[in-house]
């Protein structure tokens, strides 16, 4: 009834599956977890906003080379013994994997995934939120997921998103997850937004983190021609952010007709992402950040 129609009552509901209204309420909640509806007062209604969201089995296979790719370099922010909060996707399951090297570290995270990636790491602690469980991201939502992170403070906070712009900052189609993040925002000195070139440019219909609140972006290289991601990127540094940007997926270096952006780095951990400033006027906007 929902996909047919958008939205429906819970009352037309009761009456159409012959049982009581308070039934229906706990089994819409049910379905909301899922993230295959959005509860609205007195109803509910599709989920999303300008994009519908994809499931896990859907986005796992999406961008997966660019995913390790940013996964790669967003994994050199961490040092050992630091605390950060990592939220619930599929780029996001990838940096766990990779931050299971990492020793003495702690990671708070409402994520199954990334839970379960970091569950045979040595020397590595993993603290999980609770709240009730979201299968189309296998992530903990709800007030009991926001509850368990008041008056946490960790040094970082690494995120992912549907949508990615200049004017809004991060964006996602749940409004169960967009407030999860918000929280995990809260908990942290600095944020870093991890994003595939698809998501840059796009908007939804959930803000997550506005943009003067990214510290960092840490994406993968456009193909030639996408104008789209091109002028977010371009914008989103205009606006402050730091920018790190993986080199393009099996692509040399300096592979012909690809503008490179290099970055004399310090270092390869902490350094490893570098912005124009007030003090660097003349430093480059977008940094091609090769990993190390």
């Amino acid at each position: 009834m929902v996909r047919a129609n958008g939205a429906v009552s819970l009352r037309e509901l009761a009456r159409v599956v012959q049982t009581s209204e308070v039934t229906v309420r706990r089994d819409v909640r049910a379905l909301e977890a899922e993230g295959l509806l959005d509860r609205r007062h007195g109803g509910a209604v599709l989920p999303g906003g300008f994009t519908r969201e994809s499931g896990f089995p859907q986005k796992s296979h999406l961008a997966t080379a660019e995913k390790t790719a940013i996964a790669d370099l967003a994994a050199g922010l961490v040092d050992e013994g630091e605390a950060v909060v990592v939220g619930a996707g599929t780029t996001t399951q990838e940096l766990a994997r990779r931050l299971a090297r990492v020793p003495g570290l702690t990671v708070v995270t409402n994520s199954l995934l990334v839970a379960q990636a970091l569950a045979h790491a040595n020397r590595v602690e993993v603290v999980m939120t609770g709240g009730t469980l979201r299968g189309s991201n296998y992530g903990l939502v709800g007030s009991g997921a926001e509850q368990s992170l008041q008056g946490l403070r960790v040094s970082r906070a690494f995120l992912s998103g549907a949508g990615l712009t200049a004017e809004r900052g991060l964006s996602t189609s749940n409004m169960l997850s967009a407030s999860v993040d918000r929280a995990l925002v809260h908990a942290a000195t600095e944020v870093v937004v991890l994003a595939d070139h698809t998501k840059l440019g796009t908007d939804t219909m959930f803000q997550t983190v506005p943009t003067e609140l990214i510290t960092h972006l840490v994406t993968d290289e456009p193909p030639a021609g996408d104008e789209r991601a091109g002028t977010a990127l371009q914008a989103l540094a205009d606006r402050g952010v730091r920018i790190a940007v993986a080199p393009a997926p099996h692509a040399a270096p300096d592979a012909p007709g690809r503008p490179r952006h290099d970055a004399s780095l310090p270092g390869p951990r902490r350094h490893a992402m570098r912005a124009a400033g007030p003090d660097q006027p003349a430093a480059p906007r977008l940094a091609d950040v090769r990993h190390r």
